[in-house]
């Protein structure tokens, strides 16, 4: 039995993560912490726990989870999980980060992007970016894994297998995301108050989004190039779900065949990834509360390019459930196990 630590539990991803490890048949929930004074109980931030499950969120001690577990979890804010991630790492542990802190290879990315310097440059080179349908041989044998962003999840495992076959021109790629509520977080923000996102629809960040770099890093790395692309998210007045509409200039002679070809190729294999059938476009019910990303696509002939939809659960395959996956791949348990 695995022992897992999540640290940062109060959180909407540390409390997804948390019950998704409760229910996991390979795993133990060995400690829970916070960076509050005194201890919660689960049970107040996770009502549905059953009964007999008496765990605490106690306060963050290094030495007690160090003790405890064997895999740890960083469920805590951007760009403070930088010193705690080399810590355990230095102590033999597994991290698995759950913030942006690891994901990007430049550390010059990190001013730019996240206003500050990073402080251990040196883990970049070491941190395997955790999309398991592209990184899975090299996730097996990591002791860093850097869990993608919500954001750049669904339009990665929807480009990528195009760009890998030069099925569409690198230099136009449009991405309009909405995301749910939840992927703000607990802070409070007056955008995402009752008041403000209900019933509203707005865009937000525009051409500065902190994903935007994540999803230019997996792209390029694809096409073999650099790639530059438009990144415009928006805000949904539900509580949970992306979607995704990327907008891609087709290579000439690229037909419905060859893109359908090379997605259903793609992910053969990948347990969590479905490709609709042609006339069907995703959508945020059949993926809430699952660890799948729907991708549909239609061409337009008449401009030559490909809209390519993919939808997922921003809190399961945007966080918490790719970050079980990446714990199933690393240890050798079912890549599906406490996913299904």
């Amino acid at each position: 039995m695995l022992n897992c630590a999540v640290l940062g539990a109060t959180g909407y991803t540390g409390i997804e993560l948390t019950r998704l490890l409760l229910a996991h048949p390979g795993a133990r929930v060995s400690i829970l912490t916070t960076r509050q004074e005194k201890p919660i109980a689960l049970r107040e931030v996770l009502p549905s726990i059953p009964k007999n499950i008496s765990l605490e969120i106690v306060p963050y001690s290094f030495d007690e989870v160090k003790k405890k577990a064997d895999v740890v979890f960083l469920c805590l804010p951007h760009t403070e999980a930088m010193a705690t991630a080399d810590q355990f790492l230095n102590a033999g542990k597994v991290v698995i980060d759950l913030s942006a802190d690891f994901r990007l290879k430049d550390p010059k990315a990190y001013p730019e992007w996240y206003n500050v310097e990073h402080t251990f440059p040196g883990r970049l080179k070491q941190a395997v970016y955790g999309l398991p349908e592209v990184n899975r041989a090299k996730i097996k044998k990591a002791s860093l894994i850097a869990n993608p962003g919500c954001y750049p999840t669904g339009p990665s495992l929807a480009l990528i297998p195009l760009l890998n076959k030069k099925l569409i021109d690198p230099d136009f790629i449009i991405i309009n995301a909405a995301s749910g509520v939840s992927g703000a977080g607990k802070k409070l923000v007056a955008a995402t108050h009752y008041c403000e996102a209900n019933e509203n629809y707005n865009a937000y960040k525009v051409n500065k989004h902190q994903h935007i770099p994540e999803i230019e890093q997996s792209l390029s790395e694809a096409a073999g190039r650099k790639v530059t692309i438009t990144f415009v998210p928006h805000l949904l007045p539900v509580s949970r779900g992306i979607l995704a509409t990327i907008y891609a200039t087709l290579c000439p002679k690229v037909t419905e065949a060859m893109i359908r070809k090379a997605l259903e190729i793609a992910h053969a294999k990948n347990p969590f990834v479905r490709i609709l059938e042609e006339g069907r476009s995703p959508s945020l019910k059949d993926v809430q509360h699952t660890n799948f990303c729907d991708i549909g696509f239609s061409i337009d002939h008449r401009t030559g390019r490909v809209v390519i939809f993919a939808a997922i659960d921003n809190l399961i395959k945007g966080a918490a459930g790719q970050a079980v996956q990446n714990m199933n791949i690393r240890f050798g348990l079912p890549e599906e196990a406490g996913l299904l």
